[in-house]
C-alpha cells in the first residue's frame, strides 16, 4: 500500500508543472516557426501570470469563505482541462490570425493561458490535498514536481535538436532559401510531441483519482484522533485496522498547528518566503523572458540542450544540507550563474565567445546549474514551511506566483517594448570581441 501510494503521488505531483514546463522544453522547435520568433518567452511569461486569477480565487475564497471550496473538485478540474488543452495543441499550436495589423499565434497563446491557469492553480491545491495524507509522502511530491521538468526535458531530447534545412529542391536543382525560411526537422514533430503531453497530464489525472480513494481510507482510520491531533506526521494505513493502533497513531502524530508554527521564527520565516519570492522571480519570470537571446546567438543546440538538460539536474543536488545557511549559499550560487545568462543575454546578439566551442560550452553549463541548483532551493523553502502548518503551505503557493509575477510584468516592456535585448538578422553576422 505504502509504495503504491508513493507511486500515485509522484505521478500526481508531476502534474503540477508538467504542461507548462513541457512547453518550455518544446520552445526550441517553436520560435523559429511561430511569428512572435525570439520574443515568443517574454509573452508566455506574461501569460502565466496572467493566469494567477486561479490561485487568486482560491486565496480569497480560502480567507473569507474558509472550508467552502474543497481542493479535491478543483483538482478534478484543472487536470482534465490540462489534459484537453495539450492535446488540443497538437491540432492547433500552428494556427495564426492577425491581431492589430500583426500575424500572431492566437490559438498557441490562448491554449498557454489555459495550461497556465492549470499550473498556477495547482500550486495552491495540492500542497493542501496532500494536508489528507502522511507527512512522509510529502517529499514524493516533490520529487513528482522534479518530473514536472525531467519527463517531457526527456522527451525533448528524444526528438532532438533537429538539423537546419535551408534549402529546396525545384525542378531537380537545389535553390537556397533565405536564413529566415531555415527551419529544424526534428525526430518527430511538435504534433506528436503535444500527443506525449496530454498523455503525461491524463496520467495524472488517473493517478489523482486512485489518491482520492486512498485518502478517503486514511481520513476515515484518524476519525477516533481529537482533531487537533490529525496532522501530517507519518501514519501507516496497514496498521489501521484496530482500535488499539488508532490510538496509538493518534499519539505518534505531532503537536497541534499552534504548536508547530513555533518551528521558525517570525525571522526566519520572512527569509524563507523572501527566497521563495526572489528565486520564483528569476526562474519563472526574468530568465526565462530571455533565454532565447541568452542561448540562441550560440546556436540552436546550445539552445535546445540549456532548454532540456536544467529540468533534469535538481534531483541530483537532494543531498545537500537542508539547514537555513545551506539554503542562503545555494540561492547565492545559483543567482550568479543566473545573472552570467542575464548577462549574455544583454550582449546579445554578439555575446561573449560566440562562435567558439568554449562559449557554447559555457552557456550550456550555466543554464543548467542555475536550473538546477534553483531547483532544490524551491524544494528545500517547501520541506521548510511543511514543519509549519497547512496554511504556510498555501501561502507558499501564493508567494511563488507572487514572485513570478514580478520577474514576467518587470521583463516584458524590457524585451517587448524598449527592446533592450537584440536578436539575430539571421545573417553571418560579424561579431567584434
Amino acid at each position: 500500500m505504502s509504495l503504491l501510494t508513493h507511486l500515485l503521488i509522484c505521478i500526481f505531483g508531476s502534474g503540477s508543472w508538467v504542461a507548462i514546463n513541457g512547453l518550455w522544453v518544446e520552445l526550441p522547435q517553436l520560435v523559429s516557426k511561430l511569428p512572435e520568433g525570439w520574443n515568443l518567452p517574454s509573452y508566455i511569461t506574461v501569460i502565466i501570470q496572467l493566469a494567477n486569477v486561479g490561485p487568486l480565487f482560491i486565496i480569497l475564497l480560502h480567507r473569507f469563505r474558509p472550508g467552502y471550496l474543497s481542493e479535491v473538485p478543483v483538482i478534478y478540474v484543472v487536470l482534465a482541462l490540462g489534459t484537453t488543452a495539450c492535446f488540443l495543441f497538437a491540432f492547433l499550436w500552428e494556427k495564426t490570425s492577425v491581431v492589430a495589423g500583426v500575424p500572431h499565434s492566437t490559438a498557441f497563446l490562448v491554449l498557454t493561458f489555459i495550461l497556465a491557469l492549470v499550473d498556477c492553480t495547482s500550486s495552491v491545491t495540492f500542497l493542501p490535498f496532500m494536508a489528507r495524507l502522511p507527512a512522509q509522502y510529502l517529499n514524493t511530491l516533490f520529487v513528482g514536481e522534479g518530473l514536472s521538468g525531467l519527463l517531457p526535458a526527456l522527451v525533448a531530447l528524444v526528438q532532438g535538436t533537429g538539423t537546419k534545412t535551408c534549402a529546396h529542391v525545384t525542378n531537380g536543382s537545389i535553390t537556397t532559401v533565405p536564413p529566415k525560411n531555415c527551419h529544424l526537422s526534428a525526430n518527430f514533430s511538435p504534433f506528436v510531441y503535444f500527443l506525449l503531453l496530454s498523455v503525461m497530464m491524463a496520467s495524472c489525472l488517473a493517478a489523482f483519482f486512485g489518491l482520492t480513494r486512498l485518502s478517503k481510507r486514511w481520513e476515515h482510520s484518524t476519525e477516533d484522533c481529537p482533531v487537533n491531533q490529525v496532522t501530517l506526521r507519518s501514519f501507516n494505513l496497514q496498521d489501521a485496522s484496530a482500535d488499539s493502533s488508532n490510538r496509538d497513531s493518534c499519539s505518534s502524530l505531532t503537536l497541534p498547528e499552534e504548536n508547530r508554527a513555533s518551528v521558525w521564527s517570525r525571522a526566519q520565516l520572512a527569509f524563507i518566503y523572501a527566497v521563495v519570492v526572489f528565486v520564483n522571480a528569476l526562474t519563472n519570470g526574468i530568465l526565462p523572458s530571455v533565454h532565447t537571446y541568452s542561448c540562441l546567438p550560440y546556436g540552436s543546440k546550445a539552445y535546445h540542450l540549456s532548454s532540456v538538460l536544467g529540468s533534469e539536474l535538481g534531483t541530483l543536488f537532494a543531498s545537500l544540507p537542508r539547514s537555513l545557511f545551506w539554503l542562503g549559499v545555494t540561492t547565492v550560487v545559483g543567482t550568479g550563474f543566473g545573472a552570467y545568462n542575464l548577462a549574455m543575454a544583454v550582449l546579445s546578439p554578439c555575446p561573449l565567445l560566440k562562435g567558439s566551442r568554449w562559449g557554447e560550452a559555457i552557456i550550456v553549463i550555466s543554464w543548467v546549474l542555475y536550473g538546477g541548483i534553483l531547483s532544490y532551493v524551491k524544494v528545500m523553502t517547501g520541506v521548510h514551511l511543511r514543519k509549519v502548518s497547512q496554511s504556510a503551505l498555501l501561502w507558499c503557493g501564493a508567494a511563488i506566483q507572487l514572485g513570478s509575477a514580478f520577474g514576467a510584468i518587470l521583463m516584458f516592456p524590457l524585451v517587448n517594448v524598449l527592446h533592450l535585448f537584440k536578436s539575430s538578422n539571421g545573417s553571418s553576422q560579424q561579431c567584434t570581441i
